[in-house]
């Protein structure tokens, strides 16, 4: 006999019980609805079909459970993408694709064709704004003027640990977030100039930097793209009792920066005790540290 266990089919329902399951899909009882909504599970994506036009209900409870259970497939469909696309991608993978990828498994209805139209509108505008000839504090200098005067972006240092820091389109949507995500913000829209922007992963906090031939600094996004330089590096981990090691002001790899965004999220999720997000962020970090 196989030591490999069968994989079940997804269940067919006859009409009669599909009209049964969305009768009992209005019961108040919680704990008739979690049976109901198991059964509907079992179905597979099929179950969608027939729930869809349900969303629309004139009854509020039906609207609501058939949503949120659409809702679920989706986000599972959406977690699956991620999850390959973390197992086959290299350490250089298309960071942009990835985060837009994450957001989906929790927003999976965003229209991530509209967010990117949106970072190309900014780079445009920057275009027109920025001399990208200019020496670097005169570039970064108007760079940020636009990202945290005239756009709005800031860091959220009133709810740092909230799970919306960390998911791209909801920094796009509130204009603020944590250091590594607007860090994100930064480098998309720096790439899209052609700027030799890079991520810096520093213990404890995210920062970016930029290095012409010539010229560098560090930018703390967080706080309102405020330059440093290395000695101010090296005076932050000494004053986080940090060790001096030479990585961390080394450009952090995309796949590193998609790990400690997720690292974010798992800690995050943790802490809420949030079990079952929690265990999604473990399988994501499992196979990013491949």
């Amino acid at each position: 006999m196989s030591s490999v266990a069968a994989i079940k089919p997804p269940e067919t329902l006859s009409e009669t019980r599909k009209a049964a399951l969305l009768n009992l899909l209005t019961d108040e009882d919680p704990a008739v609805y979690q049976v109901v909504r198991g059964k509907i599970l079992s179905c597979g994506q099929d179950a969608v079909e027939w729930l869809r036009p349900h969303t629309l209900s004139s009854e509020p409870v039906l609207r609501r459970r058939a949503q949120e259970i659409i809702q679920h497939f989706a986000r599972k469909t959406a977690d699956d993408r991620f999850l390959e696309f973390c197992l086959k991608q290299g350490e250089d993978l298309n960071l942009e694709q990835g985060v837009w990828l994450l957001a989906q498994t929790h927003y999976p209805d965003i229209n991530v064709e509209a967010y990117q139209a949106l970072f190309d509108s900014y780079a445009g505008e920057l275009r027109e704004r920025l001399d990208l000839h200019a020496g670097a504090e005169q570039l970064l200098g108007g760079f940020n003027q636009y990202l945290f005067d005239v756009l709005g972006f800031r860091g959220n240092d009133q709810n740092h640990y909230d799970p919306e820091n960390s998911y791209l389109n909801r920094v796009m949507d509130r204009r603020t977030g944590n250091p590594i995500n607007l860090c994100l913000v930064y480098l998309l829209l720096a790439r899209r100039l052609r700027l030799p922007v890079s991520g810096i992963g520093l213990p404890g906090h995210f920062i970016c930097r930029f290095q012409s031939t010539s010229e560098e600094y560090f930018i703390d996004v967080f706080n309102g793209g405020k330059l440093w330089t290395k000695a101010n590096c090296i005076q932050y981990l000494l004053h986080g009792k940090y060790k001096l090691q030479g990585d961390y002001l080394t450009p952090i790899t995309p796949r590193r920066m998609l790990m400690r965004i997720c690292g974010n999220l798992h800690q995050i999720y943790h802490d809420l005790e949030l079990t079952e997000e929690t265990t999604r962020f473990q399988r994501y970090l499992i196979a990013l540290a491949r």
